[in-house]
């Protein structure tokens, strides 16, 4: 098995709809695209994603959405060193019917009151969806470890959310640590480093806007 030794995960740059969600009443959410302070982002990471890897061959990821797609092309990563493949399963969350911005505002309100990670939005998806979507990619990419030519590198670019699941599945996070963590930002990178007694551990935590509040545990079948 030829385990990559780097696993990067990084976030879209910033979109339309990080700066105005208003957008959404007209636009759907696959077809967001950059802005320019976006692209920068993008460009900016992508200088340092051409450092790290150096002239090491990368498998590369990607949510078929408009910005994580504009946020890969802005890498200019050497086409002769990649391998790209479009990953559905690394999409964002599906909100559901966004048209109905005060509709939206009171189902965000449910969501942060019932919990990131349960909450389902009508017609959408819930953290715990996700959570399964991207647990089976990782099954996936698991087996493309199998292969002996496999890449030293493995790049994911997604979305904020499934970065964090992702994480989640790998470390085997609980749902309390899950939803102490915030997004990371626009462009922002995580890695999975794999060390010498062949575990990967995460190159930086993420932020946490709140600590975590796990059910307790009495040991008693109530």
């Amino acid at each position: 098995m030829a385990r990559p030794r780097r696993i990067v995960l990084v976030r879209h740059g910033e979109s339309t709809g990080n700066v105005d969600d208003s957008v959404y009443e007209r636009v759907p959410d696959h077809a967001l695209a950059l802005t320019e302070r976006g692209r920068r982002q993008a460009e900016e990471t992508g200088r340092r994603l051409r450092k790290l890897f150096g002239r090491e061959r990368v498998s590369v990821y990607v949510s078929p959405y408009r910005r994580t797609l504009e946020t890969l092309q802005a890498f200019r990563l050497d086409p002769d060193l990649i391998r790209v493949r479009e990953e559905p399963r690394l999409r964002e969350q599906d909100w559901g019917n966004w048209q109905d911005r005060d509709d939206v505002l009171l189902q965000k309100a449910y969501r942060d009151a019932y919990g990131h990670f349960f909450y389902r939005f009508a017609q959408g998806e819930s953290g715990a969806d996700v959570y399964d979507r991207v647990g089976n990619f990782l099954e996936s990419l698991f087996r493309s470890f199998e292969e002996p030519d496999h890449p030293p590198n493995v790049l994911l670019v997604t979305h904020g959310l499934a970065m964090r699941l992702f994480c989640m599945r790998w470390f085997h996070w609980t749902v309390a640590e899950f939803e102490s963590l915030a997004n990371p930002g626009n462009a922002e990178m995580r890695m999975l480093l794999l060390g010498d007694d062949g575990k990967y551990t995460l190159d930086r935590p993420f932020d946490r806007w709140r600590e975590p509040e796990p059910y307790e545990i009495t040991g008693r079948n109530d």
